[in-house]
């Protein structure tokens, strides 16, 4: 861990000395991939011990899980047929960088929606069960 913060330091430090605008952003882009690095140490850090965790103490729960992670990668799967990948007039993106905005637009859209419906739904429910 220390040493992460070391590295985050240094980057930090040598992009202050360079000079974030210098080197065409050259500084930005090595911190965003350093964020993208640590952001996937923390993920799988989170998976391996809270599933060694969990394994340790409910065995069966990691089945609920295994289940959650199956509805998620079908949920991303349907995002990613139904983006449309469409050109945007006046720019020259590949097509798979759109198919993949696309995707991750209605992932949003989706969660977001799914996400104001749980909170709606749990407030009525709530209510429904708390009648004096």
């Amino acid at each position: 861990m220390v040493v992460l913060i070391v590295i985050s330091a240094a980057l930090a430090v040598w992009g202050a000395v360079v000079g974030f605008e210098s080197n065409d952003g050259q500084p930005i882009d090595v911190m965003l991939y350093w964020a993208y690095v640590l952001i996937g140490v923390a993920l799988v850090s989170w998976v391996i011990v809270g599933g060694i965790v969990m394994a340790k103490d409910n065995p069966k729960s990691l089945l609920t899980v295994a289940l959650g992670v199956v509805a998620l990668a079908i949920v991303c799967l349907v995002a990613y047929l139904i983006a449309s990948g469409s050109v945007i007039p006046g720019r020259n993106d590949s097509a798979s960088t759109l198919k993949l905005t696309d995707t991750v637009l209605n992932l949003i859209y989706l969660l977001g929606g799914l996400t104001i419906a749980a909170i709606v739904v749990g407030e009525v429910r709530l209510s429904i069960t708390n009648r004096k």
